[in-house]
């Protein structure tokens, strides 16, 4: 037998090694004995929670990642494009607007012995009604400001005392205007007569008055008296000015022949939201000397009187103005110097009304004072005597409609 040499030796070495490695089982975690469920070491849970802290009793508490800027969210999808909206042809851009009702209510206080003005009020000391629902209030100034003041003369026919009461009535007036306010002169009868338009010059309504008086004893054109003719183009005409103004009326107050009713005429008058009228009965003394002399025909002409003044008097309250009834011509200054105080020198209230409706309807207003614990507000002099006072406001408003 040959004798192997040592490089078959090696071979056979290493095919041997060969054999004994692909024999031998492989030993792992999958092979090892299963132990017991019972007999297992509780292992803790490892998996990592939300942010915010550990998922039981203990664990790995987590931290937010820092987000890098690499690390953006990307970008929002862009809005998608107004539609375009076209008008038909031959139709304007058209915008829809809501008015949010606003209420300004001019208030003057005056001392009834003196017709002076009251200075000094505060907002706390007014309280606004309005059909019985009181208002608050949201904005309060007091106002003196140049007026425009239509002077509205009743010159006709009727007797000179009239003409005459009238002329002095208006020339007092005058006497307290300042430069800065715009005046008109407009008489009537049965129509109306534009004697001096708007002017800031007192001159001219001067001249005019003066130009009046050289006739005063001649007899007139007419003797009609269409005063709710006459108040209602009045009104029409400052309804084309801007801002607050007034009418002061100096008349009989008898209308004769007017196309208007009463009736008509107050609803014009109620309508109006910045005209006030100050109105002037003229023939006082003439009337207190005939007043209830006997015969038919002079009851009837009394009854005529004291309605004219029922509705001179009407045509004040209504718009927040005041009514007089002179009978000398000594007590004019004072008449009209209260006239004046009382335009220029005003308590201005404005409130949003709790009735927001624009309905149209004719809403009622009462103003009234208190003091600090809201009782009704007391006045007294140096002398500690009692005053009273009156409270000039318009006694109600006709709201907007819907559709103005």
């Amino acid at each position: 037998m040959a004798t192997p040499t040592p490089r078959q030796i090696s071979l056979a070495v290493l095919l041997f090694a060969v054999a004994v490695l692909l024999s031998a089982p492989v030993h792992g975690a999958q092979d090892s004995p299963q132990q017991p469920a019972s007999q297992q070491p509780k292992q803790p849970d490892q998996t990592t929670p939300d942010a915010g802290g550990p998922s039981g009793d203990t664990g790995v508490i987590a931290v937010p990642k820092k987000k890098d800027n690499t690390d953006e969210e990307p970008p929002a999808p862009p809005a998608p494009p107004e539609p375009k909206v076209t008008n038909p042809t031959n139709m304007p851009p058209v915008s829809l607007h809501v008015d949010v009702p606003e209420v300004t209510v001019d208030v003057g206080v005056i001392l009834e012995k003196t017709g002076q003005f009251v200075p000094g009020l505060k907002p706390e000391n007014f309280r606004v009604y309005e059909d019985g629902v009181e208002q608050k209030i949201d904005g309060f100034k007091r106002v003196e400001a140049p007026i425009t003041a239509l002077l509205l003369c009743e010159y006709a026919a009727r007797g000179w005392v009239f003409r005459m009461d009238m002329l002095n009535s208006a020339w007092a007036f005058t006497q307290q205007l300042r430069p800065q306010d715009y005046v008109a002169l407009m008489t009537f009868d049965m129509r109306t007569h534009i004697d001096v338009d708007f002017t800031q010059d007192k001159r001219q309504i001067q001249q005019a008055i003066n130009e009046l008086g050289m006739s005063v004893y001649m007899p007139a054109a007419f003797s009609e008296t269409n005063v709710f003719d006459a108040l209602y183009e009045a009104m029409d005409r400052l309804d084309r000015i801007e801002g607050r103004k007034y009418i002061v009326l100096i008349a009989s107050g008898i209308d004769s022949m007017s196309k208007l009713t009463f009736d008509k005429i107050l609803k014009r008058v109620k309508e109006s939201q910045n005209i006030t009228i100050y109105a002037i009965s003229t023939g006082g003394l003439l009337r207190e000397m005939t007043e209830g002399r006997g015969g038919m025909m002079a009851s009837m002409r009394d009854m005529d009187y004291l309605q004219a003044d029922n509705e001179m008097r009407t045509f004040a309250q209504t718009t927040g103005g005041m009514w007089f009834e002179p009978k000398f011509t000594g007590e004019l200054p004072d008449m009209v110097r209260t006239i004046n105080e009382n335009i220029r020198a005003k308590y201005q209230l404005v409130y949003r009304p709790t009735n927001a409706k624009q309905d149209g309807t004719y809403r009622k207003l009462r103003v009234v004072l208190v003091d600090s614990e809201g009782q009704p507000l007391r006045m007294q002099d140096e002398k500690h005597k009692p005053l009273k006072y009156d409270i000039v406001a318009r006694d109600g408003y006709r709201a907007k409609q819907e559709v103005e």
